[in-house]
């Protein structure tokens, strides 16, 4: 067998083993999805009509609905890739890493099960978000094939980038609770964003702070291909950011990895 078969028919494998963990502890991906759930119909149904005024939508829900919801789709990737840090945390201080390098398995193909378990969960968690956002008035009408396509490839690029970080930071914690506090940047991350106010809305010494971190330019080029706004060089700070922090985590997570396990 080629090294090229071996390394998918492992990898195949551990996505496997990484996804029935999922769904028989389901709690935690539970708890991490209500979140912006929780978030989205709070913001909607208690601060909607308040919020939609600082956004130029003179009390509208409807309005604030549609600008709400691609930041919450992101913070949705966000909060799951919390999970794959406990998660990998737990292959790492267990034992069952150190039973694996004994094995006649390809070396990486239990990390890429990590990440492509984490990125197929995270596409989940955005279709559920989604059908809610839809069933509370969310309508994206104007948007072409294209775009939606184009939108599709920017959250599953974002997923990608955040669950190697988050690979890279529950390989380095010493327990699943030092994992998931290390990962809590990224559900905060969100909320210096633009997801619930516009960036002009903001400080004017806090501003290019909210603009140029990670989610701001990803949240506003959903919100372009979604919704016909104005992206402007946001499509390329995303991509760049998406690029840069998937190769941070790649090779942050493959050092580690490397390394004698604990």
């Amino acid at each position: 067998m080629s090294s090229l078969s071996l390394a998918v028919r492992d990898s195949s494998t551990m996505l496997r083993r990484n996804l029935l963990h999922a769904r028989r502890y389901p709690s935690l991906t539970l708890n991490l999805l209500l979140t912006p759930i929780a978030l989205l119909l709070l913001f909607v149904y208690v601060f909607g009509d308040v919020m939609s005024a600082g956004i130029g939508g003179g009390a509208d829900r409807s309005a604030y609905i549609a600008y709400l919801v691609p930041g919450l789709v992101l913070m949705t990737i966000s909060s799951t890739t919390i999970g794959t840090a406990v998660s990998v945390s737990n292959d790492m201080t267990e034992g069952i890493v150190a039973r694996f390098r004994t094995m006649a398995i390809h070396r990486g193909s239990v990390l890429i099960g990590h990440v492509v378990g984490s990125v197929v969960q995270s596409v989940i968690s955005v279709v559920l978000v989604g059908a809610v956002a839809v069933g509370i008035g969310f309508r994206s009408t104007d948007a072409t094939a294209l775009e939606w396509i184009a939108a599709f490839g920017l959250l599953a690029a974002f997923a990608l980038a955040l669950t190697w970080i988050a690979v890279g930071m529950g390989m380095v914690s010493p327990n699943a609770e030092a994992a998931s506090n290390n990962a809590l940047p990224m559900v905060f991350l969100p909320l210096i964003s633009s997801t619930f106010v516009p960036v002009d809305a903001m400080p004017g010494w806090f501003q290019p702070i909210a603009a140029y971190q990670p989610f701001t330019p990803a949240i506003e080029t959903l919100r372009g291909l979604l919704l016909g706004t104005e992206i402007g060089h946001n499509g390329w700070l995303a991509a760049g950011w998406c690029l840069g922090l998937t190769v941070l985590g790649f090779l942050w997570s493959k050092a580690v990895f490397d390394r004698d396990p604990r």
